[in-house]
């Protein structure tokens, strides 16, 4: 598994012609890429193939909700009635609700607070948040919030996401924020969380970045921290995220990589 996931330098072997036109695509040295481009590429596995309920959680300003966004985009292009639900309630500068224009147009459903985006700075959790685990006819993306205070606000669901079994949790990590530079200091905040929300991660998503200034190197670089993690968690890396005008290039070199639009900010 970790060969698999890990052989970034040297190329590797197309598992079926549709992978293969995406690599050539890639190695055609086209740089960036429209939504719809993107979509008709090689994805990875969890975005083709998603279970209902897939939840972002990691170290706060690790990039979840810019990641839950994309990712709640890419299913929608791929079909089907899909929601996102903001249950941060540690940030209230930065969410889901900044996109929500964006949203609405895809005919994406949006679970926040009745606050977000107001004067009004409280914890508050939308009040039809039960509906992520009551109305299974959607695919729900949960954009949760950072450490092991903002995993508490899932403890409320946690029963009925166990129940139903059809769930992805995903660690989202980056080895450039202050507290979670190595492995050992990033599986502290995981088993934090872990224990803050009552449920296990499934699996990471390799967010490292140093946002406008990320060039191809640093995410490359970051495949060693990557999978130091997966191997002392024995967890798959289910995405690896760059911005979108990477994509081309990264996508050629690293598998699961998943390109990223950033989130505008409401002002």
């Amino acid at each position: 598994m970790f060969k698999k996931l890990f052989t970034y330098s040297g190329g590797f072997s197309a598992r079926d012609p549709e992978e293969r036109n995406a690599f050539s695509y890639a190695k055609a040295g086209k740089q960036t890429m429209t939504p719809n481009e993107i979509n008709n590429a090689f994805l990875p596995q969890c975005v083709r193939d998603p279970k209902r309920l897939t939840l972002f959680l990691g170290h706060y300003g690790s990039g979840k909700t810019n990641i839950a966004i994309n990712y709640a985009l890419a299913l929608k292009r791929n079909g089907g009635k899909v929601g996102i639900a903001d249950l941060d309630i540690v940030n209230p500068y930065f969410r889901t609700k900044d996109s929500i224009n964006e949203l609405s147009e895809a005919g994406i459903r949006l679970i926040c607070s009745e606050y977000a985006n107001s004067n009004v700075d409280i914890p508050a959790l939308p009040q039809d948040m039960y509906a992520v685990t009551d109305d299974k006819s959607y695919h729900m993306v949960l954009d949760i919030g950072g450490d092991d205070r903002g995993a508490l606000a899932l403890g409320r669901l946690v029963p009925a996401i166990i129940e139903e079994d059809n769930y992805s949790m995903l660690m989202v990590i980056n080895r450039y924020r202050p507290l979670t530079r190595n492995a050992s200091d990033t599986l502290e905040v995981m088993r934090e969380i872990e224990t803050a929300c009552g449920l296990r991660f499934t699996g990471l998503v390799n967010n490292s970045n140093l946002g406008a200034e990320t060039t191809p190197e640093d995410i490359l670089s970051s495949a060693g921290y990557a999978y130091e993690i997966s191997r002392l968690t024995s967890l798959p890396v289910s995405l690896t995220t760059v911005r979108a005008d990477l994509y081309g290039e990264i996508s050629s070199r690293m598998p699961e990589v998943f390109p990223l639009t950033l989130q505008k900010k409401i002002i």
